[in-house]
């Protein structure tokens, strides 16, 4: 299965997903160009900027 598919499921079955989620789930190292290609296909996917508790920025990517 795909890494785009597989991202698709997880996003179906639990709303969103993190780019260290995507890494340690699915070997995904390119997750937003992973999201773009579920947007191209027609897919609502919002993006939220969260920070960890160590300052760090990341982005969740939630299912519409």
């Amino acid at each position: 299965m795909k890494q785009t598919q597989m991202i698709l499921n997880h996003l179906r079955s639990y709303q969103s997903i993190t780019p260290l989620e995507a890494l340690n789930q699915y070997s995904c190292f390119r997750l937003a160009a992973r999201i773009k290609d579920l947007r191209d296909q027609g897919h609502t996917i919002e993006t939220v900027r969260r920070e960890s508790e160590t300052g760090n920025r990341f982005a969740e990517y939630r299912l519409i």
